[in-house]
């Protein structure tokens, strides 16, 4: 079980982490809460349906791992094209937002739950909880993979990243990137049927 998740009864799934391996989960979980932004919570006395119907943004971020995080629907080729993706965005970013940091908080309550011993502990998540943290490790992964500036265009692809040497300051970043693909892709093998 050190380092990949098994399956669980129940659908659930469960992974060995040490101390160093926790402190990086949950600090790189609450960045990316810090980069996607507070919720909009309803002020006192104010309907908390109408949130349901606020909308949200029609331009794309500027930073580019949140442009990553909430890509243009419909591409920027034409005008047309811009408009229908600004729409779009205006009825659909503050969910996606909600969502992500959902995700997010679920990592870093899980992590705070452990009960650590000398060397880590067992995290034991359940299936809703397994899918909140794909959604989260996807989105760290995104969000690194856009610092290190890794796209589907690349020749080299994960492989070049391989090949960075030790003393290339994106050396910690991209062990990361890594560390977490490996990670989401043992949480996906234990949730197939």
């Amino acid at each position: 079980m050190a380092g990949h998740f098994e399956a669980t009864p129940r659908g659930g799934a469960a992974v060995a982490l040490d101390e160093v391996e926790i402190a990086i989960l949950r600090s790189l979980a609450v960045q990316l809460l810090e980069l996607i932004g507070p919720g909009d919570e309803p002020a006192d006395g104010e309907d908390p349906l109408a949130a349901l119907f606020a909308e949200g943004p029609t331009e794309p971020p500027t930073d580019p791992a949140l442009a990553r995080l909430f890509p243009e629907a419909y591409g920027d080729e034409d005008s047309e094209l811009r408009a229908a993706s600004a729409e779009f965005r205006r009825f659909t970013e503050n969910d996606l937002r909600t969502r992500k940091r959902d995700d997010a908080l679920t990592v870093v309550r899980t992590l705070d739950a452990l009960q650590s011993g000398e060397g880590g502990a067992v995290l034991t998540l359940s299936a809703d909880e397994c899918r909140n943290w794909l959604g989260a490790l996807n989105d760290l992964r995104l969000t690194i993979g856009a610092r290190l500036e890794v796209s589907d265009e690349d020749e080299g692809g994960e492989g070049s990243l391989y090949r960075l040497p030790d003393s290339d300051p994106r050396k910690p970043m991209v062990m990361a990137y890594l560390w977490l693909g490996a990670l989401q892709e043992t949480l996906v093998e234990t949730l197939m049927p």
